[in-house]
């Protein structure tokens, strides 16, 4: 069952969960030296990573992925790269360990996808284990971009996969492999329209595509707007 924490509004998940990786980053480098961290987009999450890089956090042993792309020009509005590096590493203090973005501008994105798990294998082993992986929820429960009847839902032999077009654009994303290894996973989902998906991930619904990630290492923040007391 997954552990769940109901907060008033989109603004306190947001500091709830920079508190969380915060916790996460000072026990990691306490245990290991370092905190492989990797985020997802959304507006609540660039709320979270502005809170966060105000928290007292050992940044020079942090090493930062991302877990979702989409595959757009760089500096492009679609990439969460761009708001990546405006919220958050802009206001990090030095120094910083290291951001580590998908490569997606490259012409093949098959190569580029074999070269980011390379990236990532290189600092969190083979098969790779991250400290954190933060998670949102879509409207039709994909997470990361592991989208509802695509094939990427099916990879088992590679951390990093491409998708087939979804809103427009195919992404880069991180597999199941990848997310099921991490030692905390952290679901952040706020707003009404995440509600009805939201409870399925709660009930442990493993036909949404969300609801195939591990739950045990796993706490979900929600606002009262996503969980109306369902779960209560």
């Amino acid at each position: 069952m997954l552990r769940d924490e109901v907060l008033a509004d989109a603004d306190a998940v947001a500091l709830r969960a920079a508190e969380v990786i915060a916790e996460a980053a000072r026990e990691a480098v306490a245990a290991r030296g370092r905190f492989l961290l990797a985020t997802s987009g959304g507006s609540t999450p660039w709320l979270m990573l502005r809170y966060l890089a105000d928290l007292n956090m050992p940044w020079d042993r942090v090493s930062l992925f991302q877990v979702d792309e989409r595959i757009a020009p760089a500096g492009h509005s679609d990439r969460n790269l761009t708001h990546l590096e405006r919220v958050f590493i802009a206001h990090l203090p030095a120094p910083f360990g290291g951001l580590y973005p998908m490569p997606v501008e490259l012409p093949d994105s098959d190569k580029a996808a074999r070269l980011y798990s390379d990236t990532v294998s290189s600092l969190a082993g083979n098969p790779p284990v991250l400290d954190l992986v933060h998670l949102g929820l879509g409207e039709d429960g994909h997470t990361a971009s592991l989208l509802p009847n695509q094939p990427v839902l099916d990879v088992t032999d590679a951390a990093i996969a491409v998708t087939g077009e979804y809103a427009g654009r195919r992404r880069m994303t991180m597999t199941y492999p990848v997310l099921n290894a991490a030692r905390r996973i952290l679901w952040v989902a706020t707003g009404a329209p995440k509600a009805p998906m939201l409870a399925r991930l709660l009930e442990g619904d493993q036909t949404i595509p969300a609801g195939r990630v591990r739950s045990d290492h796993a706490i979900v923040l929600s606002d009262a707007a996503a969980n109306p007391g369902l779960h209560r």
